[in-house]
């Protein structure tokens, strides 16, 4: 059957019907979290009507600042005017389209610029279109077509990267233009047909990703961009075409969103891996999927983050939520073909401990050489931080430079440098076990793909007594080798040879190295040189051997406390890592 056979003849169509509104305005009548939603996004509309409208601007090889400029501002304004009737953002959010539809192109060299604005335009296409006159309607509908379904077109008969690849390119791409498709369908239906029946294959490719679990390998900024551009998507087509594709029946789609409360620890910061952002900012996404597959979870973890609303937080606005306690949602969690896992001392608590700990695939999109790193929250605090990305447009860095730069090197994560080498870019690292219980979780990757200059090198990751976090290592080598264990912290460093006390405020992390003798902790510089982003604040603690190995174990606990508080006692023993259980 074609696929536009069950198409919506009139508009809007596109992801907000006209029934949609009323649960909206009814929303914000009953809900006060709604309502404030509804009132900043009103803020923020005023302040589009007086700034200039999008410009043919780019920013080294991206005119993609320009088109998430032009997205939010038809969102905001078209969709506060349906709600409302103010002609002033309606006449706004017209100015906004018709500067972007007469832009010489929207940058198909770097097709996510491409995509965005063909998803802002086919929106205000779409909801402003009985607002619209005719020549407006022909303006904005003919750049769709020749600015963005055209483009797209060539692409997918050239199979370019982001048509056939399973990383967030695919998403991003496939999902704007199959928006823009839908939008301008009645008048373009061969080249709309065309679009959807590629974009619907593309798609599924990203999507069996998820698979078997939800997790995510490009990191959680990128889940964030993936994970909502392929919700737009079948939004989009459920709302236009009354169909899915069976695309939602696809192993793990259905429980990413675990994902994203895993890995946002208590002090609402993310396990940052993989060009990502240490802030968790909000996924309005996670209203959708709590909707769609009936998770209050997910619904309650989107109100933690309302503060800087977006337009779909109110158009997917979900008012009963049930948070982790409640539901029984698990302390920790293994995201196997991610090599990624989580632990925590409890849930719905700012003080809790929390530990990111990761294996994964140095070849994966976005991906940073730092096999076994990890973060600790701890009492408020993130102890062990990972700095994320850099400038995007510093020369090369996502190509020939990307190793050169400090934020992607080895030596500046939490992890062992050895012979003061990077990892392989080609390397990858299994959770080869993972234990959770009641007085303890832990989990042990194999990194000796990440040092091929040794044997063998296996780090273990423990939470004892969900208090103390224990990092062991285990590295063997046929030559010596020299050996630094590194962790990069915002906190005050006082040193005493073996043990170490972390300061923030009036709470502390003493770090004590438990193995080798002779071993001391020493403090390094994380500021590389200029341009790249500095690192105010950063420290990088170390552990130093006593010289080259041949055979090592290296273990170094971390204990949270308070001023004026006795320290928990760590009083286990060590064992190797095969006697973990």
């Amino acid at each position: 059957m074609p696929i536009l056979d069950t198409l919506r003849s009139d508009h809007p169509r596109l992801i907000a019907l006209e029934p949609d509104l009323d649960r909206i305005r009814e929303s914000i009548e009953m809900y006060p979290a709604a309502r404030a939603v509804r009132d900043r996004l009103q803020k923020n509309a005023e302040e589009i009507i007086s700034a200039p409208p999008v410009k043919h601007e780019l920013i080294g090889p991206r005119l993609l600042g320009q088109s998430r400029l032009c997205l939010e501002s038809v969102y905001t304004l078209a969709l506060l005017y349906r709600l409302e009737g103010d002609e002033r953002f309606a006449a706004r959010a017209k100015k906004e389209i018709l500067t972007a539809a007469a832009c010489p192109d929207w940058n198909p060299s770097h097709f996510l610029d491409t995509a965005e604005m063909t998803h802002a335009l086919a929106i205000g296409y779409d909801w402003l279109y009985g607002y619209l006159d005719d020549e407006s309607r022909t303006a904005v509908s003919e750049a769709i077509v020749e600015k963005g379904i055209k483009p797209a077109l060539k692409d997918y008969e050239d199979r370019i990267r982001w048509t056939v690849y399973q990383f967030n390119w695919s998403q991003v791409c496939n999902g704007g233009i199959s928006i823009g498709a839908l939008a301008i369908a009645d008048e373009e239906p061969v080249l709309a047909e065309r679009v959807l029946a590629r974009s619907l294959v593309s798609i599924r490719g990203p999507m069996e990703t998820y698979a078997p679990d939800g997790g995510w390998d490009e990191g959680p900024g990128y889940w964030h961009y993936a994970t909502r551009y392929n919700v737009y998507m079948m939004a989009a087509i459920e709302s236009a075409l009354g169909s899915d594709f069976d695309l939602l029946r696809l192993p793990g789609f259905a429980v990413t969103g675990d994902f994203r409360v895993h890995f946002v620890g208590p002090t609402g910061r993310t396990f940052n891996y993989a060009d990502a952002d240490e802030e968790a900012a909000g996924a309005h996404e996670m209203f959708w999927l709590a909707r769609k597959f009936d998770n209050p979870l997910y619904a309650w973890h989107q109100h933690q983050f309302l503060d800087d609303p977006d337009p779909f937080d109110l158009i997917w606005f979900e008012p009963e939520g049930r948070g982790p306690a409640e539901t029984g949602f698990p302390l920790d969690a293994e995201y196997q073909n991610t090599g990624v896992t989580f632990m925590r001392s409890a849930w719905e608590d700012s003080d809790a401990v929390f530990v990111g700990f990761k294996g994964g695939d140095s070849r994966v999109s976005h991906s940073q050489l730092d096999l076994g790193t990890f973060v600790f929250d701890a009492l408020g605090y993130r102890w062990a931080t990972d700095l994320g990305k850099d400038d995007y447009n510093l020369p090369g860095y996502f190509g020939a430079n990307r190793w050169d730069y400090y934020r992607m090197r080895t030596e500046s994560h939490n992890t062992l440098l050895i012979n003061d080498e990077n990892q392989p870019p080609e390397a990858k690292a299994g959770i080869s076990k993972f234990v959770s219980r009641p007085d303890r979780a832990f989990a042990i990757a194999n990194l000796s793909d990440g040092y091929p200059m040794m044997s063998s090198v296996r780090r273990g990751v423990v939470l004892v007594d969900r208090t103390h976090l224990l990092v062991q290592d285990e590295v063997e080598s046929g030559e010596p080798a020299d050996v630094l264990w590194g962790m990069l912290t915002p906190g005050d460093v006082k040193l005493d040879g073996a043990s170490a006390v972390l300061t923030q405020g009036d709470t502390h992390v003493m770090a004590r190295i438990l193995e080798p003798d002779g071993a001391v902790f020493e403090t390094l510089d994380a500021n590389p040189e200029p341009p790249q982003a500095q690192n105010p604040g950063i420290t990088k603690l170390v552990v130093r051997l006593p010289g080259p190995i041949t055979s090592e174990r290296i273990a170094v606990v971390f204990t949270p406390y308070r001023s004026g508080e006795p320290i928990s006692e760590f009083s286990e023993g060590i064992k190797p890592l095969s006697a973990w259980d």
